[in-house]
């Protein structure tokens, strides 16, 4: 049975160019998800992915959740 302390985790990276505004709060259209080691990677990820909302690599970071 998992722990919900595993040492790895699924987060989500946002684009942080493409942004729409939905009732107030920002939100990045263009999403990825990945797995990082808790134990590692302490603080958040932030990677150069492409987004296919503006066809071009920007960059990518960790969401809130």
């Amino acid at each position: 049975m998992a722990n919900s302390r595993d040492v790895r985790i699924t987060i989500a990276l946002e684009c942080t160019s493409c942004i729409r505004k939905e009732i107030g709060s920002k939100i990045g259209i263009c999403r990825y998800t990945t797995r990082k080691n808790r134990r590692n990677t302490p603080t958040r990820l932030e990677s150069e992915k492409y987004c296919s909302h503006c066809r071009r690599h920007t960059l990518h970071k960790e969401s809130k959740k």
